[in-house]
């Protein structure tokens, strides 16, 4: 159990771009969904699906431009979208936090194990790429799968992993945006969220 505490820790800090919408309701609470707008180093930002119990956003003002920071979870869930599976994203909010203008406003740490096989390849630009899907553990024998992708020397080391390896990867946790092509023919913009890999380590298995 202590394990689960410490092997899936996000830190956020930003605006409130959509006030919270009622999600869902487990063991007779019930839960919301809002995006945060987190800024970047550079100019750009980050709209990052998040997800709080109705007992914590009771206590706290989460309107439209208010800034917020606070302690979670990257979590993984299916939903059944077009009658098909599709793996959603979200930061489930542990408990609220100082706001601090020194601290980085966007930090995820992850614990846990490679679950497909690495998937490298170059942009057009030259630009070394790999993404990687890490199983990480939860409570109640649930996993979270999250998505994960790095950069040069990061995803020339990350290509050679092996399924089944156990690893820690640090970074932050971004949006982007990108093109699908649909049955017929026509393209779709869809976001992606996924964990930008700053540092990894190859952890010990037991």
């Amino acid at each position: 159990m202590n394990e689960v505490k410490t092997n899936n820790r996000v830190f956020l800090s930003g605006t409130v771009y959509s006030e919270p919408v009622f999600s869902h309701e487990l063991y007779g609470e019930g839960f919301y969904e809002f995006v945060l707008e987190v800024p970047r180093l550079s100019e750009q930002k980050d709209y990052i699906p998040v997800t709080i119990s109705e007992r914590l956003s009771a206590n706290s003002k989460l309107i439209k431009g208010e800034k917020v920071s606070f302690y979670g979870q990257f979590r993984s869930f299916n939903k059944l979208v077009e009658d098909k599976s599709k793996l959603m994203l979200t930061v489930f909010v542990r408990d609220f936090a100082e706001e601090s203008e020194s601290s980085n406003p966007n930090v995820a740490e992850l614990t846990g194990y490679v679950c497909k096989p690495p998937m490298y390849r170059t942009t057009p630009f030259n630009r070394e790429i790999c993404d990687l899907l890490l199983a990480v553990n939860r409570a109640y024998d649930k996993s979270d799968y999250i998505p994960c992708i790095a950069w040069g020397r990061n995803a020339r080391f990350v290509r050679e992993l092996t399924v089944g390896q156990k690893i820690s990867v640090s970074g932050r946790i971004q949006s982007r945006e990108y093109n699908k092509k649909l049955e017929n023919g026509v393209s779709e913009v869809r976001t992606a969220y996924e964990l930008s890999v700053n540092k990894i380590f190859v952890e010990h298995q037991d």
